[in-house]
């Protein structure tokens, strides 16, 4: 996900990269429907990598962890994505006015890959002037096509009922379970507890409980042993790992890695 967005507006966006992309935020808020136009997109969701090729449409399901590695075309140089963000309000009154409901469990991953199709494809080409000047577009115009968007997913692939209406909080969880499964994922204490089913006080409270210390020292802890088993164990680069294990930039990395092994990262590579 881009970490600019405007979540409170309707949003058709374009992203665009000439090199490779590990930023974004790491949590996806809002339903979203996307195009690869070109290059390729690896979104790890803490239960498995899905591979997005040029030509691949999906759907990222909210409230999910996920990370997005943007990698662009050897052909064009580029990485292109067109992306629909389906806001919650767009689909409560959408579910009002034609009598939608959710009925079976949630979806339990963070992506739906979906079958190319020629209704995706024009739909796709259609946004593109809306995605020249964006600014120039009411919000009742960009809602329209949001409402397409929606359409055609219930006409293409009608279980996505179950997830596009599906307007539940997310319910209590194994906490250790989450945690141990998910600790390198880059996001704020109040995530983890929201996707939990916690307030952040509870969520506190029971981590403390399990883990006998609080979330930033065990989750700084957990994801500094990760990056010396996956430096001193895989031969993996420091450079490479940071990202990976849920820290923001390298000099803090290597900074708290030193503190807590006493010595650098580039100095355990074998």
């Amino acid at each position: 996900m881009d970490s600019k967005l405007n979540f409170n507006r309707p949003h058709v966006f374009y992203s665009c990269y000439i090199k490779l992309s590990r930023e974004g935020e790491q949590f996806i808020p809002e339903h979203v429907f996307t195009y690869i136009e070109s290059g390729k997109l690896l979104v790890n969701d803490g239960r498995a990598e899905t591979v997005l090729q040029q030509g691949d449409f999906a759907f990222y399901v909210k409230n999910h962890l996920a990370k997005f590695t943007k990698i662009p075309s050897l052909e064009s140089g580029e990485f292109k994505a067109v992306s629909v963000l389906l806001d919650t309000d767009t689909l409560k009154q959408f579910a009002r006015n034609f009598g939608y409901t959710a009925k079976q469990a949630k979806h339990n991953g963070g992506v739906v890959t979906l079958e190319s199709n020629p209704l995706y494809i024009s739909y796709t080409k259609s946004l593109l002037a809306y995605l020249e000047k964006p600014e120039e577009h009411s919000d009742a115009l960009l809602r329209l096509k949001v409402n397409e968007a929606i359409l055609l997913l219930l006409e293409t692939k009608p279980e996505m009922t179950d997830i596009l209406f599906d307007f539940n909080e997310p319910g209590k969880i194994d906490l250790k379970a989450f945690m141990t499964r998910n600790f390198h994922f880059n996001v704020d204490l109040s995530r983890f507890a929201y996707l939990t089913g916690r307030s952040l006080s509870t969520f506190k409270r029971d981590f403390q409980k399990i883990f006998s210390t609080t979330p930033n020292k065990w989750l700084q802890q957990k994801r500094l042993d990760e990056a010396y088993f996956l430096i001193s164990q895989k031969g993996r680069k420091p450079s490479d790992v940071y990202l990976e294990v849920g820290f923001e930039n390298l000099s803090h990395f290597s900074f708290a890695f030193k503190k807590a092994f006493g010595i650098t990262p580039s100095q355990l590579q074998p």
